[in-house]
């Protein structure tokens, strides 16, 4: 009995890219029986470098509804690190009360050595920042709220 030879299903690959361009991700990765495929899109790489000491969290400010149902919610596409900085000792992106424009980053989740920027999905002022500089974040969570 001749074993089967893993074959690259192109179709597939093609499908995962145009969900990176559908969903505005840089990367996907899928893993079912024994293989895994991921597909990544060119992304400007940077070194962060983990502070010595964590930082303080930001200060918290209530958030009235479930922030996971909030319509302004900005949530993580991908499981990995988040940094409120884009360097160690460096002033963070936005903080409680920042304004902000439409695409504009908000802060870096790392996920396998590749520092994705999250960009703002809309414009609005920040009302609260539910994660912490240096912690892990899964995939869907709430990071932010911005009105």
């Amino acid at each position: 009995m001749t074993k089967k030879k893993n074959t690259v299903d192109e179709e597939l690959i093609r499908t995962l890219a145009a969900l990176l361009d559908e969903t505005n991700l840089s990367e996907l990765e899928i893993e079912q029986d024994d293989w895994r495929i991921r597909v990544a899109r060119g992304t400007r790489m940077e070194t962060v470098t983990a502070a010595a000491a964590p930082a303080a969290p930001p200060a918290a400010v209530p958030v009235a509804a479930d922030p996971v149902e909030h319509p302004g919610s900005v949530k993580s596409p991908m499981v990995g690190t988040a940094y409120l900085a884009p360097a160690p000792g460096a002033d963070a992106f936005v903080e409680i009360g920042s304004q902000v424009s439409e695409g504009q980053t908000v802060m870096i989740v790392e996920a396998m050595k590749t520092m994705n920027h999250i960009p703002a999905p809309h414009g609005g002022k920040i009302t609260a920042i539910l994660v912490q500089d240096g912690h892990p974040v899964e995939f869907g969570e709430p990071l932010m709220i911005i009105e």
